[in-house]
């Protein structure tokens, strides 16, 4: 009896965990501002052929992963049939030649599902077709990006190294020509998808201290990409080492239009535009289960809604979700008009993810016990943007970024202006 009893309860426990995992699937956009109603109508098509993606085929099996510490890797070939893979890249080279603002819409989706997820598209669209397309030559771009579009090829960004993250300047990453060929050395860090990678995109500096692009073979002899592990964050992303040993690659592999750190660090803001964006997503994510929860949760007799300090938390919350879509939302029209600057993009991404992650604590506090587990995803989203936080820029980093620029353009710019 006590083992049927055992039999019963986890049979108990196992519906009850099914449940809870396909209420995540269930979602509704808290829009406050009816931001959809500025939107066009291929905008709206996009963003919901996407969100039935995510809640069809990623959310039911994000928590598995994220548990055990793997990348669905067979989502590759599904985003890239759906064009979620580099979306903004030219029809010609196997793009979905896509908007800003649609771009903006699909990493919102997926980060919605899991920031570890969106990661893995953020490298493969923005690091590594990006700089094939803005400085690779006829021959790459027409090699490469349909294969990365499709998805049949995975590719990873090589730029930040052991000692040098927040000041790539500082590169120690070798390359030297010889002959026809480059032999590179050196070794980068935190590296999304290396492992799992079919090419890499590496950064290093040449015998005269130019910065220079290669698209590297990660079967090339020399060339190695062990994994990164015992991760509490993105964990369904795999992180990787890229260690290179007289890695040696032909002069055709060299992005020719990629001189100085000026380029690397130019696609470092396409990905950071989607970070802006997937930012939202996660906010949005942990606002709608908490949402869910505190109307269904019972305390005293009453729903922990009904309590005026839950309710002084969801109107903060709900606040400033509206102001990171209004963010990002005018942000995309810059993007799409050409009139966006780093800089603009530093400040949606230093606010957005500081704000999720905010949001994320808040909203793990509400859940109480249950923000601890797995059943429940905002304890993941959580812990996920704590990395988001770090990489592609610092909080502190964009912090100086913008202080640097408005003390020179309110200052500066009119001590020049009143000299001439």
């Amino acid at each position: 009896m006590v083992v049927n009893a055992q039999k019963s309860a986890c049979a108990g426990y196992k519906t009850i965990y099914t449940e809870k995992i396909t209420a995540m699937s269930k979602y509704t956009e808290f829009d406050f501002y009816d931001i959809t109603s500025m939107l066009s109508e291929e905008d709206v098509m996009v963003r919901s052929m996407v969100r039935k993606y995510c809640s069809d085929n990623l959310m039911p099996l994000v928590a598995k992963h994220w548990e055990e510490g793997t990348f669905p890797s067979h989502i590759a070939k599904e985003m890239g049939a759906l064009g979620l893979l580099g979306p903004g890249v030219a029809a010609q080279y196997g793009g979905a030649a896509m908007t800003a603002m649609q771009y903006g819409l699909i990493c919102q989706e997926i980060e919605r599902v899991d920031s570890g997820i969106r990661s893995f598209s953020s490298v493969q669209g923005s690091l590594v077709m990006y700089p094939i397309e803005e400085f690779g030559s006829e021959e790459q771009k027409n090699h490469y990006l349909p294969k990365l579009a499709s998805g049949e090829y995975i590719g990873c960004f090589g730029l930040t190294e052991p000692d040098f993250g927040s000041d790539p300047s500082g590169m120690r990453t070798k390359c030297v020509r010889d002959g026809d060929d480059w032999v590179l050395n050196g070794q980068k860090m935190w590296i999304t998808s290396g492992t799992i990678s079919d090419v890499a995109i590496v950064w290093g500096r040449d015998e005269e201290g130019m910065v220079q692009g290669f698209i590297v073979d990660c079967k090339t002899p020399g060339f190695s990409a062990p994994e990164q592990e015992h991760k509490w964050s993105l964990r369904c992303s795999v992180t990787s080492e890229l260690i290179l040993e007289d890695v040696r690659v032909p002069e055709a592999n060299r992005l020719p239009k990629a001189t100085g750190l000026k380029a690397a660090l130019s696609c470092l803001t396409q990905a950071r535009y989607g970070i802006s964006w997937g930012a939202v997503g996660a906010a949005q994510a942990c606002f709608d289960e908490v949402l869910r929860y505190t109307n269904k949760r019972i305390i005293h007799g009453r729903p922990l809604s009904a309590f005026q300090l839950t309710q002084d938390k969801l109107a903060e919350m709900g606040t400033e979700i509206t102001k990171m879509q209004l963010m990002v939302w005018r942000l995309a029209q810059m993007k799409d008009a050409g009139t966006m600057r780093p800089q603009h993009v530093s400040m949606a991404k230093r606010n957005n993810v500081a704000k999720a992650l905010e949001i994320a604590r808040i909203c793990r506090s509400l859940l109480g016990a249950n923000g601890i587990t797995l059943e429940y995803q905002t304890g993941r989203h959580m812990c996920n943007l704590e990395t988001v936080l770090t990489y592609e820029g610092t909080h502190e980093i964009h912090s100086l970024i913008l202080g640097a620029l408005f003390i020179y353009e309110k200052y500066f710019a009119r001590t020049d202006a009143a000299v001439n």
